[in-house]
């Protein structure tokens, strides 16, 4: 298994600082926001993108992905009822996607709850058919890089729009694209009504990434989550991509928080 971090943890830390100090801890990869180089993906720069780059392989680790894709930006919205709304969404998408492959990622991780609600009077059938629409050409140039974009699963009390695994399976078999998958994030399963490791082996081989964290909206292993569990059903489907740590509560600081979680990966993985 390998396992990241998202970057966004290292609030105020410079990439080569992030990347030294997680390379150093055991990471294999790290998780990059694109907001924390610029609040919109085209104003980073091609010397900023390739010093990101440098950095990463430098410290012998790659970049897993990219996530939290629409924080910061506006007037962007995958579910919009009016077409200009989408099509400058549909663009942006594709900007991502080629920011991701300009640093070396590897996936592109799509959540934004509130750039995907369904708006009043669009029936969840429409809002499928728009996202699709809106992803389309973004799937296209992933697949021409060899990334796959992931979209994840949220609960409920985030959005109303693919609420669960199956549903997210449902939206990206669709488009029938090995660049279309879905994601698993622990937080987010917990909201379900069947247990995690059920949703793990129901939802294989149609998830490419995996976010490890806690209900407490903490690391891994900062909360009450059992993970033996977890582990034996990834395990059992055959799953060795990225294990990847999210978290939304900073309260213990970076240092411990990354220290706490890649230990208690590796010890319940296996893996020290």
């Amino acid at each position: 298994m390998r396992f990241s971090i998202c970057n966004e943890i290292f609030e105020g830390w410079d990439i080569d600082r992030v990347t030294a100090h997680i390379a150093e801890l055991g990471y294999d990869a790290v998780e990059i926001a694109p907001f924390t180089s610029h609040a919109h993906v085209h104003a980073i720069s091609s010397q900023e993108r390739r010093r990101i780059r440098e950095a990463v392989r430098g410290n012998g680790l790659t970049v897993s992905g990219i996530h939290w894709l629409l924080a910061k930006t506006e007037g962007l919205h995958v579910t919009h009822p009016d077409a200009d709304v989408r099509r400058r969404t549909s663009a942006y998408l594709v900007q991502l996607v080629e920011f991701c492959h300009d640093i070396g990622g590897e996936h592109l991780i799509f959540g934004s709850p509130l750039q995907r609600n369904i708006p009043a009077g669009t029936t969840p059938e429409a809002a499928c058919k728009r996202a699709l629409e809106v992803f389309g050409k973004a799937v296209e140039r992933a697949a021409e890089f060899g990334i796959i974009i992931c979209f994840e699963p949220l609960a409920p009390i985030e959005t109303n729009f693919i609420n669960t695994a199956a549903d997210a399976i449902s939206l990206t078999r669709r488009m029938d694209c090995a660049s279309f998958k879905i994601i698993l994030d622990v937080k987010a399963m917990s909201s379900e009504t069947r247990p995690i490791p059920e949703i793990i082996r129901s939802s294989w081989p149609d998830f490419a990434y995996f976010h490890a964290n806690d209900t407490n909206l903490k690391g891994p292993g900062f909360g009450d989550t059992d993970y033996a569990p977890i582990v034996k059903a990834l395990g059992e489907v055959g799953y060795d991509g990225y294990v990847s740590v999210e978290v939304f509560r900073f309260d213990e600081g970076p240092k411990a928080i990354a220290q706490g979680s890649i230990e208690y990966l590796k010890r319940v993985f296996g893996d020290e």
